[in-house]
């Protein structure tokens, strides 16, 4: 793991003396052949072909493919299997080991979750990387923005420290090579980020003897001119890209994508979905899809118009508006983001971006406090644009401004007896108070959101709520961990445990086990005691 720890100049002199990686996505790539590939259903999961690794040039395969299509008795599937070779997936099938604690069997993972650079296949659409990295599990055998963050809080209880250094290095990479970090290091994902937690890894990092989180200050102030792209001169009433400007001058921000075509690791499914909203042009409802997997809640009704329940996921899906809406979560993540740039601006001795950066965070505080809470409910809830309305749907992105340090006391205390009385689960806390065929929705439960509500509820001491949320949880892993020997992605809330525990469902792909941000949460909370 030697270069672990760079200086930025170095990191710099290394990204630059690397050749320039192929950005292309395999749409693009492989075009016709790609989408006679999805439209046939090749591969039963539209993400296999996305990710496999090509046996040759890609140009020569797209070359015999027109040579080859047209001829009697071709067989697209023989010739994909002739030229293409699939991705395994993250973990080799593993037997249980009775009587293992569930924090030795994490323990255990992370060396079958880590991939090393010299893996990587050559010519295909994942994204080159300097150091390890940890995966989250299942079909994802590439790195994660924002899961590798609660993964590396396992890391830490594990005493892995070098491999969360190095993953902090590899986002720090990101940001100077492609200007921010990507969904996941693949080239598909390049048009959009997920929630920005760089700022929390750098923190992570200087807390576990890494480099100071001062070393990555260029990289924080990339990510956040990144978000606040076309800010500069943004009239009230207008957006641009990831920045909307409201009446009264205030800026905030949402996710979006800066693609609008079917994505390539879901195009069958982004193809019928848009085909479920004949009144609206495809492109719009492809934008929202992608803006979606940007919040890394992927899908939920959260980010659905209000309508009454369609016949189908497609139907329901294609009602998607995250463009119009104003996310609790993204804004006091930007929040934490340009605190802690003033913060470090500050102890590098650079008054200006001290200056800057503290005007910054306070407008947006005051903004999440006055805009995004809401009195009557008793919680943070997300806004429709462009009328900055509050929505009505109650979700545990709620928690968010406690986690980074934006709302005020009396809210937090309010907030917490909200979320005992609306989001509490018998197994933790609930993604929603809506059930749907969404992953991101009741019954679900995730590893992230328990993290942000539990660290954010005892912040603002508000400790029985967040020992009973940590407890149920812990609990609900445990349950799933004994009878099935795996950690999952997501759980079901249903029931107490351990009585009916079982993993999660719902979304557009199965379960998948692993599982990075489970792994994580969990094991620094056993470590917790």
């Amino acid at each position: 793991m030697a270069g672990v720890h760079t200086e930025p100049a170095t990191r710099q002199a290394i990204a630059a003396q690397r050749p320039a990686p192929d950005t292309q996505s395999p749409a693009d790539r492989y075009a016709e052949l790609f989408v006679a590939v999805q439209q046939g259903a090749v591969f039963a999961d539209s993400k296999t072909f996305a990710d496999c690794a090509p046996r040759g040039a890609p140009e020569a395969i797209v070359a015999a493919y027109r040579r080859a299509c047209g001829q009697p008795g071709f067989d697209l599937r023989a010739f994909v299997q002739q030229h293409f070779e699939p991705q395994r997936p993250a973990l080799a099938p593993h037997a249980f080991t009775p009587g293992q604690s569930m924090a030795a069997h994490i323990d255990g993972l992370w060396d079958e979750l880590t991939r090393h650079p010299d893996q990587h296949p050559p010519l295909g659409s994942l994204l080159p990387l300097p150091h390890p990295y940890v995966v989250p599990g299942g079909r994802f055998v590439e790195l994660y923005y924002w899961d590798s963050y609660f993964t590396m809080l396992g890391l830490s209880a594990s005493g892995r420290q070098r491999l969360l250094h190095a993953m902090t290095d590899n986002f720090a990479y990101l940001i100077d090579t492609y200007g921010h970090v990507p969904n996941g290091t693949r080239t598909y994902y390049l048009s959009r980020s997920q929630p920005p937690v760089f700022a929390l890894m750098a923190e992570l990092c200087e807390s576990c003897h890494g480099q100071g989180a001062a070393r990555y200050l260029p990289q924080l102030q990339r990510e956040h001119a990144f978000w606040m792209d076309g800010a500069e001169g943004l009239a009230p009433g207008q957006a641009h890209r990831r920045v909307v400007r409201l009446a009264d001058g205030t800026l905030l921000n949402r996710y979006w994508d800066d693609r609008d075509t079917p994505r390539d690791e879901a195009w069958r499914e982004d193809v019928a979905t848009a085909a479920a909203a004949p009144n609206r042009p495809a492109a719009e409802v492809w934008r929202d899809l992608r803006a979606a997997c940007e919040s890394g809640w992927d899908f939920s009704t959260r980010w659905l118009a209000a309508a009454p329940a369609s016949p189908g996921r497609h139907d329901a899906l294609s009602r998607i508006c995250t463009t119009r809406i104003l996310p609790v979560d993204l804004n006091a993540l930007l929040h934490k983001l340009e605190s802690l740039i003033a913060q470090l601006g500050a102890q590098t001795g650079d008054a200006p971006t001290a200056a800057r950066f503290q005007a910054l965070a306070d407008a947006r505080c005051r903004a999440l406090q006055a805009r995004f809470w809401s009195e009557e409910a008793g919680a943070f809830l997300d806004l429709d644009w462009p009328g900055a309305t509050q929505r009505a749907g109650l979700n545990a992105a709620t928690v968010t401004p406690l986690f980074t340090g934006s709302a005020t006391p009396a809210q937090a205390r309010r907030l917490a007896t909200t979320l005992r009385a609306r989001l509490l689960a018998p197994g933790g806390l609930a993604t929603t108070e809506l059930a749907s065929d969404e992953q991101w929705d009741r019954p679900n439960g995730w590893a992230p959101l328990q993290w942000m509500a539990v660290q954010g509820l005892a912040a603002y001491g508000c400790h029985a709520l967040a020992d009973d949320i940590r407890t149920r949880w812990c609990q609900t892993v445990e349950a799933v961990y004994q009878r099935d020997g795996k950690l999952v992605e997501k759980y079901a809330l249903r029931d107490a445990p351990p009585h009916a525990s079982t993993g999660g469902a719902g979304g557009e792909y199965p379960l998948q086990d692993g599982f990075g941000w489970t792994n994580g949460v969990t094991r620094q909370w056993l470590r917790a005691g």
